[in-house]
């Protein structure tokens, strides 16, 4: 762990994670990223829930290095009254907590709003919950893959004859994640910029991912219009779909724009569409997907995915080679823009992860640490910052309320 001061736009700011997998602690890394001092708390003695999900190495989890970079650990079990006492005190010098406990379950501790308000008028309580904290069903269990299901991601994911079809990754909580980052420094901004005071914020995970299909509701409100599955393809421009090459590789091709359908059907050897009345409408494209498909499709098989991409550039047409994660990190321009740095991990050396989110000149973020050992923080945070004596600390870890 550095010594350096933290860096970037929002140093000095104090956030209390207590949230786990995987929207909460999105959040809280992006704000740590950006210089926030981040104090991860974990139950002490099973820690954070993420420290047992993904690939290890040699029984260091490595999802946890990237998730809780910037962050400091403490072990602090918060249904022990001790334990919500210290939470209480830490809460006296934070400006953020970001939780996702079930509703009601941080009231039953004594730790609601109302209280930790009363200790510090500025608190920012951010809560992410599956439904969020009202509605029928703000007590269902909520994860990613059931936003991803009743948002209509799955719905019209995957192809025409095929099955909804979902994500193998934290889509929706990692949309989530960085809504909430963003609502968190909205509520900052009310508090310090304009006079205003702490309050709290209800993120749920099934908004973000709404908002981020587009117009689906306003087609269906207005049109009676319902999306379907179109595989790769595209209802509102053609060409635009993956496309297989003479060595076996892949290239995805959109046409979003009309002047870059021409310079596409241009390339592939069939200028004579572009002067169809039809063309300049993506619309009337993407109705006729099978043909441009066929003209593009036939030209790419012919040709190496490098020649490919190669001739798309040069006729300024947008191209990309579809990778897998080892050619991503091998590529120059991801190398040249540092978009996967190398960093100093203290169990397993130098490791590769993504970097920051933005790039911000006059105060950019940086990866300071990667995520730390359970309880690593404790006695720095708890004893030397709150002024807990260190003979009580060793009595709480007797007990089992802090690590």
């Amino acid at each position: 762990m550095t010594s350096d001061p933290p860096a970037g736009p929002l140093a000095g700011l104090r956030v209390l994670d207590v949230s786990t997998i995987l929207a909460g602690p999105l959040a809280c890394q992006i704000l740590g990223d950006f210089g926030a001092d981040v104090i991860k708390i974990e139950h002490p003695r099973v820690g954070d829930a993420l420290r047992n999900h993904g690939l290890a190495k040699d029984g260091v989890p490595l999802w946890w290095k990237m998730l809780s970079r910037n962050k400091r650990t403490v072990g602090c079990y918060l249904g022990d009254p001790d334990g919500a006492e210290i939470f209480r005190r830490l809460v006296e010098t934070a400006d953020v907590v970001v939780e996702n406990f079930r509703p009601g379950k941080l009231e039953s501790w004594g730790l609601g709003y109302d209280v930790l308000s009363e200790r510090n008028p500025g608190l920012v309580l951010a809560r992410v919950t599956g439904f969020g904290q009202t509605g029928p069903y703000r007590n269902r269990p909520g994860f990613g893959t059931l936003a991803e299901a009743m948002s209509g991601f799955a719905e019209i994911t995957g192809l025409p004859e095929g099955p909804p079809t979902l994500p193998p990754f934290g889509l929706a909580d990692g949309i989530a994640g960085m809504a909430l980052a963003s609502s968190i420094t909205m509520a900052l901004y009310h508090r310090d910029a304009r006079g205003g005071r702490g309050q709290v914020i209800d993120q749920n995970i099934l908004e973000p991912i709404v908002t981020v299909l587009g117009p689906q509701p306003i087609w269906y409100d207005q049109l009676g219009h319902v999306q379907t599955r179109t595989g790769n393809r595209s209802a509102n421009n053609a060409p635009r779909n993956t496309y297989r090459t003479s060595d076996g590789r892949w290239v995805a091709v959109s046409t979003s724009a009309t002047v870059i359908a021409e310079r596409v059907l241009r390339l592939v050897g069939h200028p004579e569409v572009v002067d169809e009345p039809w063309f300049d409408s993506g619309r009337e494209r993407a109705l006729r997907a099978d043909l441009l498909d066929e003209y593009v499709g036939e030209w790419i098989a012919a040709r190496t995915r490098d020649e490919v991409v190669a001739a798309f550039e040069a006729a300024e047409a947008a191209v990309a080679p579809v990778y897998d994660v080892a050619e991503l990190m091998a590529d120059p321009h991801v190398q040249a823009t540092d978009m996967i740095p190398e960093v100093h991990d203290e169990e397993l050396g130098p490791v590769r992860m993504q970097n920051v989110i933005s790039r911000l000149s006059e105060t950019p973020g940086s990866i300071r640490w990667t995520g730390r050992r359970l309880g690593a923080d404790t006695d720095a945070v708890l004893g030397e910052e709150l002024g807990i004596p260190a003979e009580r600390l060793a009595r709480l870890r007797e007990r089992g309320v802090v690590a």
